[in-house]
């Protein structure tokens, strides 16, 4: 007799409690019944949002941490891969009725990892106890005993505070020291000889972000040059020290391999010993100017562009693998070849310069294309300013950009 085949998604929208699944940029993926019913939210106010979009602290309440406490709890579950079970939490919610009421509630929170094969945390499991009926009810009848708890809720939120704010100096020595460490690990900007390459590092505002991209420049024998960005998982001193140890490995290999495919073998070999190591990016890209062609080779990074004399772009985009480390077994790297002309302009970067949560990566390639066509005529320095300028996102960057314009 055959097993009964399981409807896991009915089983996830049965479950008892409070459950949500949240993608990797804290975006709802899926929410169950009890979920939505108990928030007082729709599945389309949910699905494909930002949580603290949906669920801001209360603007009213110069003391409400909900919202900070449940981040720092997710970007923990994302960082160390280990479930993460929260204290009791005060968390105001906005009316959708009256945006200006805020209803107080009382919610315990567990955020879970779910992994892929590698062991990177695809999704979080994000599930809460909703306890103000039972914080009330208490309150209603209990006497001595609800003025205590009272006492004792508000004391852990006080400590809560505190904590926060004790990290929140901490993590800005860390950005100060990391900075710094970023500072000392990348190359210098300027390229010996008859080359025009601007470089540009923007790092994240917060601390928990800040280190993991890098860019690189190798000049090579005769007419020859290798150029490399790369973007290291994780965040903080962490990832700056992954980041130098292998931007320097990369850099080695680059001088001393004979394809850009050869030197990310190299470079994944290396990562291997690596602890953060895994599921880093780095694409790698090979200039010969005697026979006009850049051969180059990704794993698993965006694909770098090709800004054309006549105003076109080409996406080096025929030559792309997994990142570091996805891959159980070693195997060879591809590598593609694309003709170039004089005059023509290469264009290296990171994530942070297009992707936006909740965007498919082929806008914000499509925003790229429009910002290089409309900007076709600049130098590389000013060209590099005017991506800045127009594709960052306004307000605070939660990623690094790590851009690198060079004239061929």
């Amino acid at each position: 007799m055959s097993e009964p085949v399981i409807d896991y998604r009915a089983v996830f929208q049965a479950l008892p409690g409070m459950v949500a699944l949240l993608k990797p940029d804290l975006v709802y993926a899926d929410a169950n019944e009890d979920f939505l019913r108990f928030s007082g939210r729709s599945r389309e106010q949910l699905i494909g949002r930002y949580l603290f979009e949906v669920f801001p602290d209360n603007p009213n309440d110069p003391e409400a941490t909900g919202a900070r406490n449940l981040e720092a709890s997710l970007r923990r579950v994302l960082a160390t891969g280990e479930r993460d079970t929260m204290a009791l939490q005060r968390y105001d919610v906005q009316s959708q009725e009256n945006p200006r009421e805020w209803a107080e509630r009382f919610w315990s929170p567990i955020n879970a990892p779910v992994k892929a094969e590698d062991g990177r945390v695809v999704l979080l499991v994000h599930r809460v106890e909703e306890v103000t009926e039972l914080i009330r009810a208490r309150s209603r009848t209990g006497g001595d005993r609800a003025r205590v708890l009272e006492a004792e809720l508000y004391t852990r939120a006080r400590e809560l505070q505190q904590v926060n704010e004790r990290l929140r100096q901490a993590h800005t020595h860390e950005r100060e020291v990391a900075l710094a460490l970023q500072d000392a690990m990348l190359p210098p900007p300027f390229i010996a000889g008859h080359h025009q390459v601007a470089v540009r590092y923007q790092p994240a505002v917060s601390a928990l972000n800040v280190c993991g991209d890098w860019y690189d420049l190798v000049e090579l024998a005769g007419e020859q040059m290798a150029v490399a960005v790369g973007d290291v998982v994780g965040n903080g001193l962490a990832a700056a020290g992954v980041m130098g140890q292998l931007r320097s490995a990369l850099s080695a290999a680059m001088r001393v391999s004979a394809s850009p495919a050869r030197a990310l073998e190299a470079l994944g070999l290396y990562a291997r010993s690596i602890k953060g190591a895994e599921s880093t990016t780095a694409v790698s890209v090979h200039i010969d100017w005697d026979s006009r062609s850049l051969t180059y080779s990704s794993a698993g990074h965006l694909p770098p562009a090709l800004l054309r004399g006549d105003g076109t772009v080409v996406f080096l985009d025929q030559a792309t693998d997994p990142p570091l480390g996805a891959r159980v077994e070693p195997m060879p790297r591809p590598e593609a070849r694309q003709g170039f002309t004089s005059g023509d302009v290469l264009v290296l970067y990171t994530d942070g310069l297009i992707e936006r949560r909740r965007e498919d990566i082929d806008v914000g390639l499509a925003r790229l294309t429009r910002t290089l066509i409309a900007h076709r005529t600049l130098q590389p320095e000013q060209l590099a300013d005017a991506l800045l300028l127009d594709l960052l996102p306004t307000g605070d960057a939660t990623d690094d950009t790590a851009v690198v314009v060079l004239r061929l």
